[in-house]
């Protein structure tokens, strides 16, 4: 009778075991779920942080386009009632040629700054892609250990 009783003891505290093991396995299941829930939503965070990031660059861009546009025809106007004003033909090659000049330098300078708003705008719209990289990293790396 005691090894009958022994025998229902040990099947007893099999069945305990194998009921904690599942109910940790799930528990483990269920918090990976969540995180990666949370790891999904983080990155859609993310990513609309990014757009918005590069929706105002953007605008910004656009607005100095606009106005670099705006300048240029005002100053090509200006520069075409002066040269219409030109009496000699000499004098009509320097203006023309100090007018190329100036336009020239100023589209140098406007690209140099427009390459200058862009790079800053594709650093500042990728840092909150490249944070979620380095969480998924980190999450990959939690899950291995």
């Amino acid at each position: 009778m005691a090894t009958a009783k022994d025998a229902a003891a040990k099947v007893e505290s099999l069945a305990a075991d194998a009921q904690k093991a599942a109910t940790d396995q799930f528990e483990k299941f269920a918090k990976s779920f969540e995180d990666v829930a949370a790891f999904g939503q983080e990155t859609v965070d993310a990513m609309m942080k990014s757009s918005n990031i590069f929706a105002k660059a953007a605008e910004e861009m656009n607005a100095e386009f606009v106005s670099f546009s705006k300048k240029t025809m005002e100053e090509g106007v200006a520069a075409a009632k002066e040269m219409s004003s030109i009496k000699t033909m000499p004098e009509f090659v320097e203006k023309q040629a100090a007018y190329a000049k100036s336009a020239l330098d100023g589209y140098m300078k406007q690209a140099a700054k427009f390459n200058e708003m862009f790079m800053a705008a594709a650093k500042d719209a990728a840092e909150p892609m490249n944070a979620r990289a380095v969480a998924a990293a980190d999450l990959v790396k939690s899950y291995r250990a």
